[in-house]
């Protein structure tokens, strides 16, 4: 999964992974409605292809909105009160403020030309509904196109049903060949068994067959799977037999909800016995998951671990699970509607919470795995990682402090993925759990320790000077009352950031040099002795004393290279252009500059990516480049708005920001200031990287 910087205008739009089959009138009624309406709702039962047709959709339109098509999955979303959390990270908003998430996610959308995609709204429909009532107010270029089961209620909304498809008959001019039921099946049933010809011999069967499916794709789709071990006809008899057993069992449900589960039930019985128990257990992952991960969480002495991985293989060649490769690997889904079934499964079988405790241990265990071997040359391969096991943490932490007696396991969780939280761009997300987690475990411990000093770090990443000075006394105190020197050195270290970010330049060099003297013989280089070394760098060459501060950084950089770290890497890198900068060497500045944005473009780390661009622009003053350096800043200022507090509210970055301000409007007049200010302003934080990046001759500018 690659990451970018920050924001990209093109939006974030799943691949296509399958053939889409008919569905032309409807894709054509849909595109007038959203056309005609700004929000857009699209319902039916699961598995009739509300999913797969909005997508379809997305990439029809995709050109139409200049600021992108945005695809935000809830599907396995549990907790109401992440909805927007979940949105806005969907967005790739990289707001690390403090301020009210509404207000920011608002303030993002603003006036951009939009199309957000809610996928799966049904069991949030009151925050989902919400959210896109605030945004549609403050947002006047938004449209919104969600799918549920239900409506949201809202007044404006268009409501588009998701019918089956077309079965053979309902067209009675139609040839049986051209219905899109029979294409369909054709197309799947040609992939599961590819010299599988659709013809004279077949036609029948198959147009049968499809009429007893209603037209529902998920169930013909489970069905196609059926080819590799039996004919048309006899798929046709046995599922003829199922129908009648399931009209006998169920008079209540509806006849398409009983269609789709006779097809999924049916998938189910003719899996083997080992195969249904891995499906029910594989349901308490959330969103995809690595075969590793299923190995551990899955398997006991019914399921031995050495046997998940021919299961699992048994499981996507049946079509009950999904795989997806890309360059970081290979990853399995649930669809979501044979997801709940297995829920059913495994709740039925008493099994869900002892499944949902090894969920637990598994993300803890990876966790501290990571945390690990956070500082070292795989840094990438784990921020990678990390981010794709978002939903699988989130749902761990739900279990953690939903559960009695399991709370202090989500201090323990929380705050091992403290670099997660930080660097990955999650402060905002961290800082939540965060809170809610200390609040469960009021009792003073080092798990609470650790998870104070974590939530200093994620408060100062926000730019919360003040919260993050308040929980890195809390911690202190109560990291002497249990007598947990470490805890006490890294509360020192966040003081120290804290101070650093409010301006207190006296304060913050002794606190950081504090935490450099104790942690100098800790193997432990984050995020106790590296970032507190960039930070006191910063500090020296505030207070002028300029060797000093490029010694260090030149020493920070050399751990680095050593060690492969490059996360504080790329911020020593800044810091080691903001102080020869200082020093009247501006070319070797925008070196450094320019190599701490290139490591930048690995990670999600906005607010390292905006300081980068701050002194950028400073250097291209210093260099002639005073259009460059306006086009930067008017980038910065529109970028800053979404990204949370400008300059992270410190005090001395604020007074550089305004004096590089000051002299570019002296230097170029102020309708040259504002064309090219206006300019930046549309550039978003890739974009304004690339330009900062750009080695083209500028010398011509003024």
């Amino acid at each position: 999964m690659a990451t970018p910087t920050g924001w990209r205008r093109e939006g974030n739009l799943p691949a296509e992974l399958t053939s889409f089959i008919g569905r032309t009138r409807l894709l054509a009624n849909l595109k007038r409605h959203l056309n005609e309406s700004r929000l857009v709702t699209v319902t039916g039962i699961g598995g009739v292809g509300k999913s797969r047709t909005v997508l379809r959709l997305a990439h029809q339109v995709r050109a139409q909105y200049p600021d992108g098509v945005w695809f935000a999955d809830l599907a396995r979303l549990q907790d109401a009160g992440m909805v927007r959390h979940t949105i806005a990270s969907a967005l790739g908003i990289a707001d690390q403020s403090s301020r009210a998430e509404s207000e920011s996610l608002s303030d993002w959308v603003g006036e951009r030309d939009m199309l957000l995609i809610i996928d799966t709204c049904e069991h949030l429909v009151q925050g989902c509904a919400e959210l896109v009532h605030e945004l549609l107010e403050a947002a006047p270029n938004l449209k919104v196109l969600a799918t549920s089961r239900q409506s949201l209620h809202l007044p404006y909304e268009h409501v588009v049903p998701v019918p089956p498809l077309q079965v053979p008959g309902d067209d009675p001019a139609e040839s049986l060949f051209t219905n899109e039921s029979v294409q369909l099946f054709a197309a799947r049933a040609s992939a599961s068994v590819p010299d599988f010809v659709l013809d004279e011999d077949n036609i029948g069967p198959v147009a049968e067959l499809c009429r007893r499916l209603d037209g529902i794709p998920l169930a013909i789709e489970l069905v196609a799977v059926r080819l590799r071990a039996l004919s048309v006809e006899q798929i046709l008899a046995l599922l003829a037999d199922r129908f009648s057993l399931l009209a006998g069992a169920s008079r209540t449900a509806l006849p398409r909800h009983q269609t789709l589960r006779a097809a999924i039930g049916w998938s189910h019985e003719l899996c083997e016995p080992a195969e249904r128990l891995l499906w029910a257990r594989l349901s308490v992952f959330a969103g995809d998951f690595e075969l590793e991960a299923a190995r551990f969480v899955c398997s006991d002495g019914r399921l031995p671990s050495e046997d998940i991985t021919d299961l699992v293989t048994g499981l996507v060649e049946k079509s009950i699970l999904l795989i997806r490769s890309n360059h970081a690997g290979v990853r399995y889904k649930l669809i979501d509607t044979l997801a709940e079934y297995g829920e059913e499964w495994l709740e039925k079988l008493g099994q869900t919470q002892q499944l949902r405790q090894r969920h637990l241990e598994y993300y803890l265990s990876l966790a501290q795995r990571s945390e690990d071997a956070w500082s070292g040359p795989r840094q990438i391969y784990w921020f990678v990682r990390m981010r794709q096991e978002h939903d699988n943490v989130r749902l761990a932490l739900e279990h953690a402090l939903s559960t009695p007696g399991k709370e202090p396991l989500a201090l323990t969780l929380l705050s091992s993925l403290w670099f997660m939280w930080v660097c990955c761009g999650f402060a905002r997300e961290g800082r939540l759990y965060l809170e809610r987690a200390l609040e469960a475990n009021p009792t003073v411990s080092r798990e609470r320790c650790k998870a104070l000093w974590v939530l200093s770090y994620t408060k100062s990443a926000q730019g919360d000077s003040a919260g993050a000075l308040a929980a890195a006394e809390t911690c202190s105190t109560e990291a002497v009352q249990v007598g947990d020197s470490r805890a006490v050195i890294l509360a020192s270290k966040m003081q120290g950031t804290a101070a650093l970010l409010q301006g207190d330049l006296q304060k913050a060099s002794a606190l950081l040099g504090v935490a450099i003297e104790f942690n100098t013989d800790n193997k432990e280089l984050n995020p106790g002795l590296l970032p507190a070394i960039v930070e006191l760098s910063i500090v020296l060459t505030t207070q002028g004393e300029l060797y000093e501060a490029e010694s260090l950084l030149q020493d920070c950089l050399q751990v680095c290279q050593e060690r492969g770290e490059l996360w504080v890497g790329s911020h020593a890198q800044w810091a080691l252009a903001s102080t020869r900068l200082a020093a009247g060497r501006a070319a070797d500045a925008l070196q450094n500059a320019r190599e701490a944005l290139r490591i930048k473009r690995h990670f999600h780390d906005t607010m390292g990516t905006l300081t980068a661009l701050e002194t950028t622009a400073r250097i291209f003053v210093k260099l002639g480049r005073s259009l460059t350096a306006v086009q930067l800043l008017g980038a910065l200022h529109q970028n800053w708005r979404t990204a949370g507090l400008p300059q992270l509210g410190a005090p001395w970055m604020t007074d550089e920001h305004n004096d590089c301000v000051r002299l570019c409007q002296r230097q170029l007049g102020e309708l040259a200031y504002k064309n090219a200010f206006e300019d930046g302003a549309r550039l978003d934080l890739d974009e304004a990287s690339a330009l900062a990046l750009d080695d083209a001759d500028a010398s011509d500018e003024d």
